[in-house]
């Protein structure tokens, strides 16, 4: 009776409404961190479905082994080459040297480029404090506005992030579908640079 209950389609999908609520309302009223938001909410997605408890863990011990045994490394090494750019100042040198490059007229390309490949090893919300500051000043400096700067640095980013490993998601996703991960880098480059492209600079 308990496994019936347990596989109910209808009580499923009300849990997993009811947990993903329950994470939203944890992460942006009561600012918890992330990760302990999603253990509650899958702890409350599992009792809501009618798991028993010890099932629960068991469940929440295996998925989250399982994901991070096949990207923990990369990700781990991804982070610290980030965090090693950011502490250097390495990747307001790379959004400076492109500027210079590009020239002001065409700095919105420039940000873009560099949001996209600052985005790869620096988590989406550490490239935005880094680079942020440069796309006002340019803004300030060619009297135009800030939009036209900040929206392709910020398409840069978020394209990097999604894309293009080492980020997590698309580490997990190569993971799970069992993609050789040269092959989504290669694919994921060459779609986030129209992706860039027409979210940005276009």
């Amino acid at each position: 009776m308990e496994a019936t209950t347990a596989l109910n389609p209808t009580r499923l999908v009300i849990a997993a409404l009811i947990g993903l609520v329950i994470l939203l309302v944890l992460i942006i009223k009561f600012n918890v961190q992330a990760m302990v938001a999603i253990l509650i909410g899958a702890l409350a997605i599992g009792l809501m479905a009618g798991m028993p408890l010890e099932d629960i863990v068991k469940a929440v011990n295996d998925g989250i082994g399982n994901t991070l045994e096949g990207i923990a490394l990369l990700v781990g090494l991804g982070s610290m080459f980030g965090a090693i750019l950011e502490v250097s100042r390495g990747a307001q040198s790379i959004a400076v040297t492109m500027v210079k490059k590009f020239g002001d007229q065409k700095a919105a390309w420039a940000l873009g480029i560099t949001g996209l490949v600052i985005a790869m090893p620096v988590f989406f919300d550490a490239g935005l404090i880094i680079l942020i500051p440069l796309a006002f000043s340019l803004a300030k400096k060619t009297k135009r506005s800030s939009l036209f700067y900040v929206i392709p640095l910020l398409a840069g980013l978020a394209v990097g992030h999604a894309f293009i490993p080492p980020t997590p998601g698309p580490v997990l996703v190569a993971t799970m579908l069992n993609v050789d991960l040269g092959w989504v880098i290669m694919v994921g480059i060459f779609c986030g640079i129209f992706a860039m492209i027409v979210a940005g600079p276009v």
